[in-house]
């Protein structure tokens, strides 16, 4: 395929990319379930053992796919941080009114800290894959 102007999409089909909107989706799947886990709880104290774990899991996706986000080249950086920034901040306020409800509905202590750190998750998963998918079509110059 022939890119003949700017605002074309880039064939991506004979450059291979990373994984990396599976791996930000894996992640956000595992805080989800995790979330869930937690919010059937409340406001009583949930069995962390199992959340504990899907949070690592999720962390672990997350910096694999950030890791390999930054070794791709020629890569549409600029587009990007434009999309990631204006998600990110979508994500940041939804977050937040997440972690109200947990706070509102009395959750308290290691359960709050791991809610929190999974919407941290959540908050970094979407916006990267959304900004990947769009950054990986978009023309790198």
């Amino acid at each position: 395929m022939s890119v003949t102007s700017s605002s074309s999409p880039v064939d991506t089909g004979d450059r291979p990319v990373p994984p990396i909107g599976w791996l930000s989706s894996g992640a956000l799947g595992l805080v989800i379930v995790g979330g869930i886990l937690l919010a059937s709880y409340a406001p009583r104290v949930a069995p962390l053992g199992f959340a504990t774990a899907l949070l690592c899991g999720a962390i672990i996706l997350l910096v694999v796919a950030a890791g390999l986000l930054f070794r791709i080249k020629g890569f549409a950086w600029s587009t990007f941080g434009v999309v990631f920034k204006w998600s990110l901040l979508a994500y940041v306020i939804t977050a937040g009114m997440i972690e109200f409800a947990f706070v509102h509905d009395h959750t308290r202590g290691s359960s709050l800290v791991i809610v929190t750190m999974m919407l941290v998750v959540f908050a970094l998963s979407v916006p990267t894959t959304i900004a990947f998918t769009v950054a990986r079509f978009a023309d790198p110059s």
